[in-house]
């Protein structure tokens, strides 16, 4: 059974920083692209950030471009999203993803985690 488990989540005041993890499994996602989705109440849901397979390549919203850093580990089939200067406007869930073709039309998603930024 494939799995996508995201963990790191939680409530922290403006201006800090939380490191969410999602961890894969079920098989290996080694030739994934893999990503980070995020949806604030009453909001559709909307791109983070995104990695290839081979983490060269990142890609992210202009939202948080210079805050949030994607980052994978192959041989731990594990992905992170380090997000630091947090934004009330960054509150939402969020959620991990991968897809073997794109990251954009994601073939598994993780059931997401919360994170709550406080003014």
């Amino acid at each position: 059974q494939v799995q996508l488990v995201e963990s790191g989540g939680g409530l922290v005041q403006a201006g800090g920083s939380l490191r969410l993890s999602c961890a894969a499994s079920g098989r290996t996602f080694s030739y994934y692209a893999m990503g980070w989705f995020r949806q604030a109440p009453e909001k559709e849901r909307e791109f983070v950030a995104a990695i290839n397979w081979s983490a060269d390549t990142t890609r992210y919203a202009d939202s948080v471009k210079g805050r949030f850093t994607i980052s994978r580990d192959g041989a731990k089939n594990m992905m992170y999203l380090q997000m630091n200067s947090l934004k009330p406007e960054d509150t939402a869930v969020y959620y991990c993803a991968a897809g073997a073709t794109t990251i954009y039309e994601p073939d598994y998603w993780g059931q997401g985690t919360q994170v709550t930024v406080s003014s």
